[in-house]
């Protein structure tokens, strides 16, 4: 979870992943920054949020409710800050989870080189009547 306002990485962080991504995926790493810098220029601007960048369940824990667990208590906390939240999903059969948590759909982007389409979702704290912001869904 990124704080409202916050930043995801740190510029030694950026160096550290420049570094990983290359080391470990060689040739394919160009295509992999690529993306990244891609959702960074896609994710909305403007209302401050957080920003859930990663969920995931390895695979011999799938099926038990625990990534949906994690995603109520995280919402939770969020909620108690009164802020809304924002994360993009590549996996069109999990947008019915986040909806039942209240997330909807603000637009969606396809990531460069034959990518996966990104579905852009966005959640207003508990109680909220405010809008989601904006966006300008890339093509």
């Amino acid at each position: 979870m990124v704080p409202a306002r916050g930043s995801e990485n740190t510029e030694e962080d950026e160096r550290q992943l420049i570094s990983t991504a290359k080391s470990l995926l060689g040739s394919h790493a160009d295509v992999f920054l690529k993306g990244c810098d891609f959702i960074e220029a896609s994710h909305p601007q403007g209302e401050p949020h957080y920003y859930l960048s990663l969920l995931g369940t390895h695979d011999n824990h799938r099926g038990k409710g625990l990534g949906m667990t994690l995603l109520q208590e995280t919402l939770a906390l969020i909620d108690a800050a009164a802020m809304p939240a924002y994360l993009e999903s590549t996996n069109p059969s999990n947008n019915h989870r986040y909806e039942r948590v209240g997330f909807r759909r603000i637009g969606a982007y396809s990531l460069p080189d034959d990518g996966p389409q990104v579905d852009m979702m966005w959640r207003d704290h508990f109680g909220s009547k405010r809008q989601a912001p904006a966006v300008s869904p890339r093509s």
